[in-house]
């Protein structure tokens, strides 16, 4: 099968990461290509690929760059997975005939007119990676069921395995609770960094720290808030990271707090990895942890929720054990390499037959 994948990133993200792994592991047995933007993304894939400006929803140059080459190299199905990729691969697709199976990887509702015309009308079929979001998708009213999968994130756990070992990181806090993504509001560490103030005021706590792995907009704020909040020492800022995992490796907790996702490859990698999992309900993680059985899920934006988390957890090494090892094997269980790529194949070649 010839599949064109499209990607526009500006910097490299949890959607580019995804991007990158499905495309590696339908390439081994499939005809798997790129379109890229930008060479932070372009350089990490060792596939055929193609470079376009992709400036905006409505660069002719690139849509008929496109055009060119799914022409040129026989694509079957294009699968953009960014929203300013939807418009543009979903009109190359269109006009040369073969189907757009667009990624979505966060829960967004869809309200406004020309979002039908993107999600419906452009699309023969959209990829999930959570049950949550198919469930909003369906609150359109004009998508049908069978035209969205749920396909859950896979990992290549042997890579994770080999990676960790990679300039190993020691131990940054005797307990260390980490966060990893762009630094942008959305991604809601000022709630994370109030939450942990909170249980280090309450309990006197010495030993906890919070490490947060990333760049972003609003890394300064972020860390004047740390400073304000009087945790300089206790809230280490250790950037963008290429190999994250020895990081998560030394970690004893992994916290999303973000305000919106779909089921975060950066949250499953941590399970894999030991870490006892703390999430927000604002997205596909109740899909990998069970509240109070391999982990904590908690509303956002409830400090004292997330406060008594860190607390308990922190306060007991078994309880954050016997979380860890519940969660690396419901990794282990549900979110494999191979059952990923196989219901991509499997997908698309069911909304070519429509």
């Amino acid at each position: 099968m010839k599949l064109l994948f499209i990607n526009s990133a500006r910097e490299w993200g949890g959607t580019e990461k995804w991007t990158r792994m499905a495309a590696t592991k339908l390439a081994e047995q499939h005809e798997v290509s790129l379109i890229y933007r930008k060479e932070v993304v372009g350089s990490n894939f060792a596939i055929p690929k193609f470079r376009l400006p992709c400036l905006s929803h409505i660069d002719l140059y690139s849509l008929f760059r496109m055009v060119s080459i799914i022409r040129e190299n026989g694509v079957e199905v294009v699968i953009p997975t960014k929203r300013k990729d939807y418009l543009l691969g979903g009109l190359a697709a269109k006009l040369t005939g073969v189907p757009m199976v667009l990624r979505l990887g966060a829960d967004r509702k869809l309200k406004w007119p020309w979002q039908r015309f993107m999600y419906h009308t452009l699309s023969s079929g959209i990829i999930v990676n959570a049950s949550k979001i198919k469930t909003t998708l369906l609150q359109t009213g004009y998508i049908p069921e069978e035209k969205i999968r749920v396909i859950y994130n896979g990992l290549d756990t042997s890579e994770l395995d080999r990676l960790k070992l990679q300039n190993p990181v020691a131990k940054p806090f005797p307990v260390t609770i980490t966060g990893l993504g762009r630094l942008t509001w959305n991604k809601g560490y000022d709630f994370l960094i109030r939450s942990f103030a909170r249980f280090v005021r309450r309990t006197g706590n010495r030993d906890a720290g919070l490490v947060i792995i990333g760049d972003g907009a609003q890394k300064e704020e972020f860390a004047k808030l740390a400073a304000e909040l009087g945790l300089a020492d206790r809230v280490l800022f250790a950037g963008f990271q290429q190999n994250p995992y020895p990081w998560l490796a030394a970690s004893d907790m992994f916290a999303v707090t973000s305000t919106n996702e779909g089921l975060p490859n950066a949250l499953l990698e941590a399970m894999y990895l030991g870490n006892a999992p703390i999430s927000t309900r604002a997205g596909g993680a109740d899909e990998a942890i069970d509240d109070g059985e391999n982990g904590v899920m908690l509303d956002y934006g409830d400090e004292e929720a997330l406060a008594r988390a860190l607390q308990r957890l922190a306060e007991s090494p078994e309880l954050r054990a016997r979380y860890a090892a519940k969660a690396k094997a419901r990794i282990i269980e549900r979110f494999s390499m191979e059952r990923m790529g196989r219901e991509i194949v499997e997908f698309c070649r069911s909304r070519q037959e429509q």
